[in-house]
Protein backbone atom coordinates (compact mmCIF):
# COMPACT_ATOMS: atom_id res chain seq x y z
CA UNK A 1 0.00 0.00 0.00
CA UNK A 2 3.28 2.05 0.66
CA UNK A 3 4.34 2.24 -2.60
CA UNK A 4 1.21 2.79 -4.32
CA UNK A 5 0.31 5.59 -2.19
CA UNK A 6 4.60 6.90 -3.45
CA UNK A 7 3.67 6.29 -6.65
CA UNK A 8 0.26 7.76 -7.15
CA UNK A 9 1.46 11.88 -6.71
CA UNK A 10 4.92 11.53 -8.00
CA UNK A 11 4.98 13.93 -10.85
CA UNK A 12 7.09 12.59 -14.02
CA UNK A 13 10.97 13.31 -13.72
CA UNK A 14 11.88 16.66 -15.98
CA UNK A 15 13.77 15.39 -19.16
CA UNK A 16 16.62 18.02 -17.94
CA UNK A 17 16.37 16.98 -14.09
CA UNK A 18 19.87 16.50 -12.68
CA UNK A 19 21.71 13.17 -12.90
CA UNK A 20 21.88 12.73 -8.85
CA UNK A 21 17.85 13.18 -8.72
CA UNK A 22 16.89 10.92 -11.72
CA UNK A 23 19.58 8.38 -10.33
CA UNK A 24 17.36 8.40 -7.19
CA UNK A 25 14.30 7.82 -8.87
CA UNK A 26 15.53 5.12 -10.90
CA UNK A 27 16.37 3.70 -8.09
CA UNK A 28 12.79 3.73 -6.09
CA UNK A 29 11.49 2.05 -9.27
CA UNK A 30 13.86 -0.41 -9.26
CA UNK A 31 11.36 -2.10 -5.93
CA UNK A 32 9.59 -5.07 -7.15
CA UNK A 33 6.03 -4.07 -7.62
CA UNK A 34 3.54 -6.23 -5.65
CA UNK A 35 1.48 -8.76 -7.68
CA UNK A 36 -1.87 -8.21 -6.96
CA UNK A 37 -3.23 -4.34 -5.56
CA UNK A 38 -4.39 -4.51 -2.07
CA UNK A 39 -7.78 -4.98 -1.23
CA UNK A 40 -9.19 -1.74 0.52
CA UNK A 41 -7.54 0.38 -2.54
CA UNK A 42 -9.23 2.32 -4.76
CA UNK A 43 -10.93 0.40 -8.22
CA UNK A 44 -8.81 3.04 -10.31
CA UNK A 45 -5.53 1.94 -8.72
CA UNK A 46 -2.72 4.01 -8.17
CA UNK A 47 -0.25 2.20 -10.27
CA UNK A 48 -0.51 2.14 -14.28
CA UNK A 49 -0.30 -0.94 -16.36
CA UNK A 50 2.73 -2.27 -17.01
CA UNK A 51 3.19 -3.85 -20.48
CA UNK A 52 3.49 -7.20 -20.84
CA UNK A 53 7.21 -8.41 -21.99
CA UNK A 54 8.48 -7.55 -25.59
CA UNK A 55 9.61 -11.41 -25.93
CA UNK A 56 7.89 -13.60 -28.02
CA UNK A 57 8.92 -16.59 -28.83
CA UNK A 58 6.51 -17.92 -30.95
CA UNK A 59 6.66 -15.65 -33.29
CA UNK A 60 10.59 -16.64 -34.03
CA UNK A 61 11.68 -17.65 -37.68
CA UNK A 62 14.71 -17.44 -39.87
CA UNK A 63 14.89 -13.58 -39.66
CA UNK A 64 13.73 -13.07 -36.20
CA UNK A 65 15.23 -13.92 -33.05
CA UNK A 66 13.75 -13.13 -29.24
CA UNK A 67 16.20 -13.61 -26.63
CA UNK A 68 15.36 -13.72 -23.21
CA UNK A 69 16.41 -11.03 -20.43
CA UNK A 70 19.65 -11.04 -18.80
CA UNK A 71 20.17 -11.44 -15.25
CA UNK A 72 21.83 -8.85 -13.58
CA UNK A 73 25.47 -8.66 -13.54
CA UNK A 74 26.84 -9.17 -10.15
CA UNK A 75 30.17 -7.29 -10.92
CA UNK A 76 30.96 -4.50 -13.63
CA UNK A 77 31.12 -0.95 -14.76
CA UNK A 78 33.76 1.02 -14.26
CA UNK A 79 36.22 1.11 -16.88
CA UNK A 80 36.25 -2.38 -17.60
CA UNK A 81 35.49 -3.56 -21.12
CA UNK A 82 31.71 -4.42 -20.95
CA UNK A 83 31.73 -7.05 -23.31
CA UNK A 84 33.57 -10.35 -23.84
CA UNK A 85 34.39 -10.50 -27.06
CA UNK A 86 36.66 -8.31 -29.83
CA UNK A 87 33.66 -8.08 -31.82
CA UNK A 88 31.06 -7.25 -28.89
CA UNK A 89 33.54 -4.49 -27.16
CA UNK A 90 33.98 -3.18 -31.45
CA UNK A 91 30.11 -2.97 -31.13
CA UNK A 92 30.14 -1.00 -27.64
CA UNK A 93 32.81 1.52 -28.66
CA UNK A 94 31.31 2.21 -31.80
CA UNK A 95 27.97 3.30 -29.07
CA UNK A 96 30.51 5.19 -27.23
CA UNK A 97 32.35 6.98 -30.11
CA UNK A 98 28.82 8.19 -31.57
CA UNK A 99 27.30 9.31 -28.56
CA UNK A 100 26.87 12.85 -27.76
CA UNK A 101 27.16 12.90 -24.02
CA UNK A 102 29.20 10.03 -22.31
CA UNK A 103 27.18 10.73 -18.69
CA UNK A 104 23.83 9.14 -20.25
CA UNK A 105 26.15 6.12 -21.62
CA UNK A 106 27.43 5.40 -18.34
CA UNK A 107 23.86 5.48 -16.46
CA UNK A 108 22.83 3.16 -19.48
CA UNK A 109 25.48 1.00 -19.21
CA UNK A 110 24.51 0.67 -15.50
CA UNK A 111 20.99 0.11 -16.35
CA UNK A 112 22.32 -2.96 -18.01
CA UNK A 113 24.22 -3.81 -15.14
CA UNK A 114 21.04 -3.61 -13.10
CA UNK A 115 19.15 -5.94 -15.72
CA UNK A 116 16.67 -3.24 -16.20
CA UNK A 117 16.69 -4.50 -19.99
CA UNK A 118 13.81 -6.88 -21.01
CA UNK A 119 13.34 -9.71 -23.62
CA UNK A 120 15.21 -8.35 -27.15
CA UNK A 121 14.28 -8.89 -30.23
CA UNK A 122 16.51 -9.09 -33.32
CA UNK A 123 15.24 -8.58 -37.31
CA UNK A 124 17.45 -7.45 -39.95
CA UNK A 125 18.27 -3.74 -38.90
CA UNK A 126 16.63 -3.70 -35.76
CA UNK A 127 16.90 -4.68 -32.14
CA UNK A 128 13.71 -3.92 -30.00
CA UNK A 129 13.35 -4.13 -26.44
CA UNK A 130 11.57 -3.02 -23.25
CA UNK A 131 14.18 -0.74 -20.93
CA UNK A 132 12.64 0.07 -17.01
CA UNK A 133 12.98 3.90 -16.14
CA UNK A 134 12.24 6.29 -13.56
CA UNK A 135 8.53 5.71 -14.68
CA UNK A 136 6.57 2.28 -13.30
CA UNK A 137 6.05 2.01 -17.24
CA UNK A 138 8.79 0.64 -19.58
CA UNK A 139 9.67 2.53 -22.42
CA UNK A 140 9.72 0.93 -25.96
CA UNK A 141 13.36 1.51 -27.16
CA UNK A 142 15.04 0.27 -30.82
CA UNK A 143 18.59 0.80 -32.11
CA UNK A 144 18.45 0.53 -36.07
CA UNK A 145 21.41 -0.57 -38.21
CA UNK A 146 21.88 -0.74 -42.06
CA UNK A 147 21.38 -4.01 -43.43
CA UNK A 148 24.00 -5.04 -45.89
CA UNK A 149 22.81 -4.80 -49.46
CA UNK A 150 23.22 -7.74 -52.20
CA UNK A 151 26.56 -7.28 -53.55
CA UNK A 152 28.05 -6.53 -50.01
CA UNK A 153 26.56 -10.03 -49.15
CA UNK A 154 27.82 -11.45 -52.36
CA UNK A 155 31.43 -10.83 -50.84
CA UNK A 156 31.21 -11.73 -47.30
CA UNK A 157 30.19 -14.76 -48.74
CA UNK A 158 33.18 -15.38 -51.30
CA UNK A 159 35.57 -14.22 -48.34
CA UNK A 160 33.73 -16.98 -46.01
CA UNK A 161 34.08 -19.27 -48.66
CA UNK A 162 37.71 -18.78 -49.41
CA UNK A 163 39.30 -20.22 -45.85
CA UNK A 164 37.86 -23.07 -44.46
CA UNK A 165 38.36 -21.62 -41.06
CA UNK A 166 36.08 -19.20 -41.80
CA UNK A 167 33.17 -21.57 -41.60
CA UNK A 168 34.14 -23.61 -38.59
CA UNK A 169 35.12 -20.50 -36.58
CA UNK A 170 31.52 -19.22 -37.49
CA UNK A 171 29.79 -22.59 -36.53
CA UNK A 172 31.74 -22.43 -32.86
CA UNK A 173 30.38 -19.07 -32.41
CA UNK A 174 33.49 -16.97 -33.04
CA UNK A 175 33.99 -14.10 -35.68
CA UNK A 176 37.76 -13.95 -36.98
CA UNK A 177 38.91 -10.73 -37.28
CA UNK A 178 40.38 -11.85 -40.96
CA UNK A 179 36.35 -12.24 -41.97
CA UNK A 180 35.34 -9.12 -40.44
CA UNK A 181 38.16 -7.08 -42.61
CA UNK A 182 36.76 -8.47 -45.61
CA UNK A 183 35.76 -5.32 -47.35
CA UNK A 184 32.33 -5.71 -46.11
CA UNK A 185 31.49 -3.31 -42.89
CA UNK A 186 30.02 -6.12 -40.63
CA UNK A 187 30.45 -4.61 -37.64
CA UNK A 188 29.05 -0.55 -36.65
CA UNK A 189 31.15 2.79 -36.95
CA UNK A 190 30.99 5.61 -34.96
CA UNK A 191 27.19 7.15 -35.81
CA UNK A 192 26.02 4.18 -37.73
CA UNK A 193 23.90 2.96 -34.92
CA UNK A 194 20.54 4.88 -34.78
CA UNK A 195 18.54 4.69 -31.86
CA UNK A 196 14.84 5.59 -31.00
CA UNK A 197 13.02 5.88 -27.57
CA UNK A 198 9.76 6.29 -26.41
CA UNK A 199 11.02 8.53 -23.50
CA UNK A 200 10.77 12.28 -23.10
CA UNK A 201 14.79 12.73 -23.38
CA UNK A 202 16.35 14.04 -26.59
CA UNK A 203 19.78 13.04 -26.09
CA UNK A 204 21.51 10.69 -28.51
CA UNK A 205 21.28 8.54 -27.23
CA UNK A 206 18.98 8.18 -23.86
CA UNK A 207 20.38 6.10 -21.77
CA UNK A 208 17.87 3.44 -22.09
CA UNK A 209 19.03 2.60 -25.69
CA UNK A 210 22.13 2.73 -24.47
CA UNK A 211 21.53 0.13 -22.36
CA UNK A 212 19.58 -2.04 -24.89
CA UNK A 213 22.75 -1.06 -26.93
CA UNK A 214 25.21 -2.98 -23.77
CA UNK A 215 23.13 -5.77 -23.68
CA UNK A 216 22.86 -6.23 -27.30
CA UNK A 217 27.10 -6.59 -27.22
CA UNK A 218 26.51 -9.34 -25.00
CA UNK A 219 24.21 -11.05 -26.97
CA UNK A 220 27.13 -10.54 -29.98
CA UNK A 221 29.38 -12.36 -27.62
CA UNK A 222 27.58 -15.10 -27.20
CA UNK A 223 26.15 -15.77 -30.98
CA UNK A 224 27.98 -13.39 -34.26
CA UNK A 225 25.19 -15.03 -36.31
CA UNK A 226 22.94 -11.93 -34.25
CA UNK A 227 24.92 -9.35 -35.97
CA UNK A 228 24.85 -11.36 -39.30
CA UNK A 229 21.03 -11.30 -38.58
CA UNK A 230 21.40 -7.69 -37.81
CA UNK A 231 22.80 -7.08 -41.26
CA UNK A 232 19.71 -9.03 -43.27
CA UNK A 233 20.82 -12.48 -43.45
CA UNK A 234 19.84 -15.49 -41.02
CA UNK A 235 22.23 -18.09 -39.96
CA UNK A 236 20.25 -20.85 -42.07
CA UNK A 237 19.94 -18.91 -45.32
CA UNK A 238 23.82 -18.20 -44.31
CA UNK A 239 25.17 -21.91 -44.32
CA UNK A 240 23.22 -22.67 -46.81
CA UNK A 241 24.71 -20.30 -49.02
CA UNK A 242 28.07 -21.08 -48.35
CA UNK A 243 27.53 -24.91 -48.60
CA UNK A 244 26.54 -24.11 -52.37
CA UNK A 245 29.43 -22.07 -52.65
CA UNK A 246 31.90 -24.94 -51.33
CA UNK A 247 29.85 -27.44 -53.43
CA UNK A 248 30.47 -25.19 -56.88
CA UNK A 249 34.28 -24.30 -55.74
CA UNK A 250 35.13 -28.20 -55.28
CA UNK A 251 33.02 -29.42 -58.67
CA UNK A 252 35.50 -26.55 -60.53
CA UNK A 253 38.65 -27.83 -58.94
CA UNK A 254 38.06 -31.12 -60.52
CA UNK A 255 37.69 -30.17 -63.99
CA UNK A 256 40.39 -28.01 -63.56
CA UNK A 257 42.59 -31.48 -62.68
CA UNK A 258 41.53 -33.30 -65.38
CA UNK A 259 43.00 -32.55 -68.76
CA UNK A 260 39.78 -31.08 -71.10
CA UNK A 261 39.60 -31.52 -74.73
CA UNK A 262 39.35 -28.66 -76.65
CA UNK A 263 36.66 -28.36 -78.79
CA UNK A 264 37.08 -26.47 -82.67
CA UNK A 265 35.69 -25.98 -85.78
CA UNK A 266 37.14 -25.78 -89.46
CA UNK A 267 37.76 -22.06 -90.63
CA UNK A 268 36.01 -22.74 -94.13
CA UNK A 269 33.00 -23.55 -92.32
CA UNK A 270 32.95 -20.40 -90.24
CA UNK A 271 33.66 -17.97 -93.54
CA UNK A 272 31.21 -19.88 -95.85
CA UNK A 273 28.83 -17.73 -97.25
CA UNK A 274 25.22 -18.21 -96.03
CA UNK A 275 22.15 -16.10 -96.28
CA UNK A 276 20.68 -14.73 -92.62
CA UNK A 277 17.27 -15.95 -91.50
CA UNK A 278 14.68 -13.23 -91.91
CA UNK A 279 14.00 -10.75 -89.06
CA UNK A 280 10.60 -12.07 -87.32
CA UNK A 281 8.13 -9.11 -87.70
CA UNK A 282 7.57 -6.53 -85.25
CA UNK A 283 5.37 -6.94 -82.55
CA UNK A 284 2.39 -4.19 -82.44
CA UNK A 285 2.65 -1.44 -80.13
CA UNK A 286 1.14 -1.30 -76.51
CA UNK A 287 -1.81 0.65 -76.50
CA UNK A 288 -0.42 2.47 -73.69
CA UNK A 289 2.74 2.35 -71.70
CA UNK A 290 1.34 0.50 -68.58
CA UNK A 291 1.82 1.57 -64.95
CA UNK A 292 5.30 1.06 -63.34
CA UNK A 293 5.73 -0.89 -60.66
CA UNK A 294 5.67 0.06 -56.51
CA UNK A 295 9.03 1.48 -55.36
CA UNK A 296 9.51 0.32 -51.43
CA UNK A 297 10.44 3.12 -49.57
CA UNK A 298 13.63 2.18 -48.04
CA UNK A 299 15.93 3.99 -45.09
CA UNK A 300 19.06 5.91 -46.73
CA UNK A 301 17.34 4.98 -49.97
CA UNK A 302 15.78 7.01 -52.69
CA UNK A 303 12.36 9.04 -52.74
CA UNK A 304 9.68 6.30 -53.74
CA UNK A 305 7.80 9.09 -55.27
CA UNK A 306 10.56 10.21 -57.39
CA UNK A 307 11.41 6.72 -58.79
CA UNK A 308 7.63 6.41 -59.71
CA UNK A 309 8.14 10.12 -61.29
CA UNK A 310 10.68 8.96 -62.83
CA UNK A 311 9.82 5.30 -64.50
CA UNK A 312 6.38 6.74 -65.83
CA UNK A 313 8.15 9.29 -67.62
CA UNK A 314 10.69 7.07 -68.80
CA UNK A 315 8.11 4.60 -69.99
CA UNK A 316 5.58 7.44 -71.60
CA UNK A 317 8.82 8.59 -73.77
CA UNK A 318 9.90 5.13 -75.04
CA UNK A 319 6.24 4.49 -75.76
CA UNK A 320 6.32 7.79 -78.00
CA UNK A 321 9.23 6.28 -79.46
CA UNK A 322 7.99 2.93 -80.21
CA UNK A 323 5.12 4.78 -81.67
CA UNK A 324 6.32 7.55 -83.55
CA UNK A 325 9.96 6.84 -84.35
CA UNK A 326 11.26 10.54 -82.53
CA UNK A 327 11.52 11.57 -78.77
CA UNK A 328 10.76 15.17 -78.41
CA UNK A 329 12.13 15.21 -75.04
CA UNK A 330 15.21 14.27 -76.21
CA UNK A 331 15.29 17.71 -78.05
CA UNK A 332 15.43 19.53 -74.53
CA UNK A 333 18.29 21.31 -72.82
CA UNK A 334 19.16 19.84 -69.55
CA UNK A 335 17.27 22.90 -68.04
CA UNK A 336 14.18 22.74 -70.14
CA UNK A 337 13.84 18.77 -69.01
CA UNK A 338 14.50 19.97 -65.38
CA UNK A 339 11.51 22.24 -65.55
CA UNK A 340 9.38 20.04 -67.70
CA UNK A 341 10.06 16.55 -65.10
CA UNK A 342 8.87 19.46 -62.16
CA UNK A 343 6.07 20.78 -64.09
CA UNK A 344 5.20 16.96 -64.39
CA UNK A 345 4.71 16.89 -60.32
CA UNK A 346 0.68 17.09 -59.65
CA UNK A 347 -1.06 19.55 -57.92
CA UNK A 348 -0.12 23.10 -57.09
CA UNK A 349 1.50 24.78 -54.29
CA UNK A 350 5.11 23.63 -52.45
CA UNK A 351 4.55 20.17 -50.19
CA UNK A 352 7.47 19.03 -48.50
CA UNK A 353 8.03 16.27 -51.20
CA UNK A 354 7.60 18.81 -53.69
CA UNK A 355 10.42 21.49 -52.02
CA UNK A 356 12.69 18.30 -52.10
CA UNK A 357 12.22 17.86 -55.61
CA UNK A 358 12.47 21.53 -56.38
CA UNK A 359 15.69 21.50 -54.52
CA UNK A 360 17.41 18.25 -55.83
CA UNK A 361 16.42 19.55 -59.81
CA UNK A 362 17.44 23.32 -59.65
CA UNK A 363 20.89 22.37 -57.88
CA UNK A 364 21.53 19.76 -60.60
CA UNK A 365 21.18 22.53 -63.26
CA UNK A 366 22.78 25.39 -61.32
CA UNK A 367 19.27 27.29 -60.41
CA UNK A 368 17.44 28.29 -57.29
CA UNK A 369 14.28 26.49 -56.83
CA UNK A 370 12.27 30.04 -57.06
CA UNK A 371 13.73 30.26 -60.34
CA UNK A 372 12.59 26.72 -61.00
CA UNK A 373 9.27 27.88 -59.37
CA UNK A 374 8.64 30.49 -61.71
CA UNK A 375 9.60 28.51 -64.77
CA UNK A 376 7.28 25.68 -64.05
CA UNK A 377 4.58 28.20 -64.01
CA UNK A 378 5.68 29.35 -67.45
CA UNK A 379 5.77 25.54 -68.91
CA UNK A 380 2.50 25.14 -67.52
CA UNK A 381 1.04 28.25 -69.19
CA UNK A 382 2.78 27.34 -72.61
CA UNK A 383 5.40 24.51 -72.50
CA UNK A 384 8.52 25.49 -74.33
CA UNK A 385 7.44 28.06 -76.04
CA UNK A 386 6.00 29.84 -72.77
CA UNK A 387 9.48 28.98 -70.74
CA UNK A 388 10.99 30.98 -73.97
CA UNK A 389 8.63 33.85 -73.55
CA UNK A 390 9.68 33.91 -69.63
CA UNK A 391 13.57 33.78 -70.24
CA UNK A 392 14.69 35.14 -73.52
CA UNK A 393 13.07 38.73 -74.75
CA UNK A 394 13.28 39.34 -78.37
CA UNK A 395 12.41 41.95 -81.24
CA UNK A 396 9.20 41.15 -82.85
CA UNK A 397 8.64 42.37 -87.14
CA UNK A 398 6.39 45.05 -87.70
CA UNK A 399 2.70 43.66 -88.14
CA UNK A 400 1.24 41.88 -85.15
CA UNK A 401 3.08 43.38 -82.65
CA UNK A 402 2.30 47.40 -83.68
CA UNK A 403 -1.26 46.56 -83.88
CA UNK A 404 -1.77 45.75 -80.53
CA UNK A 405 -1.95 48.66 -78.80
CA UNK A 406 -4.71 49.99 -81.05
CA UNK A 407 -6.53 47.46 -80.24
CA UNK A 408 -5.94 48.09 -76.36
CA UNK A 409 -6.55 51.62 -76.82
CA UNK A 410 -9.83 50.67 -78.75
CA UNK A 411 -10.75 48.48 -75.67
CA UNK A 412 -10.72 51.41 -72.83
CA UNK A 413 -7.37 50.34 -71.66
CA UNK A 414 -4.32 52.90 -71.10
CA UNK A 415 -1.70 52.97 -73.71
CA UNK A 416 0.91 50.05 -72.91
CA UNK A 417 4.22 50.99 -72.76
CA UNK A 418 6.18 48.81 -75.78
CA UNK A 419 9.86 47.23 -74.74
CA UNK A 420 11.19 44.73 -77.24
CA UNK A 421 8.44 42.34 -77.00
CA UNK A 422 6.75 43.05 -74.35
CA UNK A 423 3.43 45.76 -73.68
CA UNK A 424 3.56 46.78 -70.11
CA UNK A 425 0.72 48.56 -68.16
CA UNK A 426 1.39 51.80 -66.65
CA UNK A 427 0.85 51.09 -63.42
CA UNK A 428 3.37 48.00 -63.54
CA UNK A 429 1.07 45.44 -62.25
CA UNK A 430 0.37 43.55 -65.72
CA UNK A 431 2.43 42.96 -68.86
CA UNK A 432 1.81 41.46 -72.35
CA UNK A 433 4.51 39.10 -74.22
CA UNK A 434 4.58 38.22 -77.57
CA UNK A 435 6.02 34.38 -78.45
CA UNK A 436 7.57 33.70 -81.47
CA UNK A 437 4.28 31.32 -81.89
CA UNK A 438 2.50 34.59 -82.34
CA UNK A 439 0.59 34.23 -78.96
CA UNK A 440 0.40 36.94 -76.25
CA UNK A 441 1.26 35.59 -73.20
CA UNK A 442 -0.13 37.61 -70.09
CA UNK A 443 1.93 38.61 -66.76
CA UNK A 444 1.35 40.25 -63.42
CA UNK A 445 4.04 41.69 -60.68
CA UNK A 446 3.03 43.47 -57.67
CA UNK A 447 3.00 47.09 -59.04
CA UNK A 448 6.76 49.02 -59.14
CA UNK A 449 8.20 45.43 -58.17
CA UNK A 450 9.16 44.14 -61.76
CA UNK A 451 8.60 40.53 -60.76
CA UNK A 452 6.94 38.93 -63.33
CA UNK A 453 4.64 35.92 -63.42
CA UNK A 454 3.41 34.11 -65.83
CA UNK A 455 -1.13 34.13 -65.56
CA UNK A 456 -3.34 33.14 -67.33
CA UNK A 457 -3.67 31.73 -70.77
CA UNK A 458 -2.10 32.43 -74.44
CA UNK A 459 -4.71 34.06 -76.62
CA UNK A 460 -3.87 35.52 -80.39
CA UNK A 461 -5.85 38.63 -79.31
CA UNK A 462 -3.89 40.56 -76.56
CA UNK A 463 -7.07 41.63 -74.91
CA UNK A 464 -8.34 38.43 -75.01
CA UNK A 465 -4.95 37.02 -73.12
CA UNK A 466 -5.62 39.92 -70.24
CA UNK A 467 -9.01 38.51 -69.67
CA UNK A 468 -8.73 37.04 -66.34
CA UNK A 469 -6.29 38.66 -65.05
CA UNK A 470 -7.43 41.35 -63.12
CA UNK A 471 -10.46 43.52 -62.75
CA UNK A 472 -11.44 46.00 -65.07
CA UNK A 473 -11.53 48.36 -62.21
CA UNK A 474 -7.83 47.42 -61.85
CA UNK A 475 -6.71 47.42 -65.66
Amino acid sequence: MRHFLRNAFRLPPEADAAPEEDAAAETTLAEPVPAAPDPGASAAGAVPHVPPTMGTPHRDGELRRTFPAFAPRTAGGGDAAFAATWWGNAWTAALERGALDAKRVARGRGYADQGHVDAITVTPGLVLAYVRGSRPRPYRVQVRVRPLADEEWERFLDAAADRPGHIAALLDKELPQSLADCGVPLLPGPGDLVPRCSCPDSGHPCKHAAALCYQTARLLDADPFVLLLLRGRGERELLDALSRRNAARAARAARERQPASLPGIRASEVLAARAPAPLPPPLPVPAHPEQPPAYPAAPGGPDPFALDQLATDAAARAHALLATGRDPVGELSPWQDAVRLAAARPGSGLTVTTRALYATLAAATGRTPGDLARAVAAWRQGGVEGLAVLEEPWDPPAGRFDRARPLLLAADLPAFRPWRNRLTHPRGHVQLRLGRDGLWYGYESEPGQDDWWPRGTPDPDPVGALTGLTTTDEL
